[in-house]
């Protein structure tokens, strides 16, 4: 008898007073700058620049650039295997969840769940399962049915009663663009998401995230460096109001300043043809302190955590559950 998946939602204010708890990841854009001496600051200051960036987006009757403040949670998504200990409950994904809140009318607009992706089988996959596969291989390959295992644990997920009694629209994800990629911008133009950009092929990234059910489009926002990556599952232009989407770009702009400055602080713009690059010298730093070398070693130690926590334990249920549902 195949064995049924289900989900448990944790939620919890990002803000000033965050602390990571003991099953976050601590590589995760949020819990990171949590961290350390400077943790307060960091989270400030990211605070600051979010609403200033929100503001500067929704300039209309907004003549002070000061009405609107975005509110971050953080959703953390637990997964039960029917028939186990609920005790056993396994740390799935983590993803964000912004709230607007419109100081002229007092009203509080519900936000886009998604933003900031986090998900220990991804770490598996890309910092244990790809590692390994390519140890001695001539060229860079990917396994059979990469990606396909956590695919489906999002997508079963996403279409759960979980996520729809707490959502009311399906997630976007929206990540840095890749740095292996040339990006080529086109004629179309967004008023809030600015212009869009394509590619001739998907990223590794990409296809991960078509095996989870999304598509991608390319957009730099007005007044952004680059392109940003964003990931959905429906019609990113028309299912999401203006706000909506602002508060995606203010919040994951804000990240990738921090993250990856030669990037998206870059002292000057995205041109008709852009390929990213992390060793581009032109760019600026933010106030906010962060550790990148440290990020990429600990993707692995928790890569490690799922293999021997949830990969190796749960192998035979894992298989038969995939086999019963193809993507």
């Amino acid at each position: 008898m195949s064995k049924e998946f289900t989900f448990a939602i944790k939620s919890i204010s990002f803000d000033e007073d965050y602390r990571p708890s003991d099953t976050t990841r601590i590589t995760t854009n949020f819990a990171n700058l949590a961290r350390g001496q400077s943790r307060q600051e960091n989270l400030r200051n990211t605070f600051s620049m979010i609403d200033n960036r929100f503001n500067a987006l929704a300039h209309w009757d907004n003549p002070k650039g000061d009405r609107y403040t975005v509110a971050l949670e953080i959703i953390s998504v637990e997964m039960n295997i029917d028939g186990e200990s609920s005790g056993n409950a396994l740390p799935l994904i983590e993803i964000l969840k912004t709230n607007i809140l419109d100081r002229k009318t007092g009203e509080r607009i519900e936000g886009i769940a998604g933003n900031n992706f986090s998900s220990y089988v991804r770490d598996y996959d890309f910092s244990v399962l790809l590692l390994e596969h390519n140890k001695n291989r001539p060229e860079f390959s990917a396994p059979d049915n990469f990606g396909e295992l956590h695919g489906k644990l999002f997508k079963c997920f996403v279409n759960s009663d979980t996520y729809k009694d707490h959502f009311k629209k399906p997630p976007v994800i929206c990540l840095s663009v890749s740095s292996s990629k040339t990006y080529h911008r086109t004629e179309n133009q967004h008023p809030v998401l600015g212009v869009e950009y394509q590619q001739n092929e998907y990223s590794p990234t990409d296809e991960y995230f078509k095996k989870m059910g999304m598509k991608v489009r390319y957009f730099m926002p007005p007044n952004s460096a680059a392109p940003l990556a964003f990931y959905f599952s429906g019609d990113l232009l028309g299912d999401y109001t203006n706000l909506e989407l602002i508060g995606t770009i203010s919040t994951m702009d804000t990240f990738q300043k921090i993250y990856r400055p030669e990037i998206y602080n870059a002292n000057s713009a995205a041109g008709k043809s852009y390929q990213p690059s992390l060793k581009h010298q032109d760019y600026s730093l933010t106030r906010i302190v962060y550790d990148r070398e440290e990020r990429s070693r600990l993707a692995i130690e928790q890569g490690r955590f799922v293999e021997e926590n949830f990969i190796k334990p749960y192998h035979a249920i894992l298989e038969q559950w995939s086999a019963n549902n193809p993507l």
